[in-house]
């Protein structure tokens, strides 16, 4: 094994291991939202716009962990 295709390695399980966890991430969020709202149907409101806001940040550091995998991938 070279040292490129080492680096593709390492660039496709960094970008798995960045999905998987935005995913459990943004379903942690969502599965604590949707138990609070439940609870307290008039807290809706000022649940759902932090859950939202919440769910943007992990997007963006995952989109942003994903770009940098494949700069590595592609450098």
């Amino acid at each position: 094994m070279d040292g490129l295709s080492i680096a593709f390695l390492g660039a496709a399980l960094g970008a798995g291991l960045v999905t998987i966890g935005a995913g459990i991430g943004i379903g942690r969020i969502a599965e604590h939202a949707m138990d609070g709202i439940a609870r307290q149907p008039d807290a809706s409101g000022k649940i759902f716009t932090p859950m939202i806001v919440s769910a943007a940040l992990i997007e963006g550091v995952a989109f942003f962990n994903a770009v940098i995998c494949m700069l590595i991938a592609l450098k």
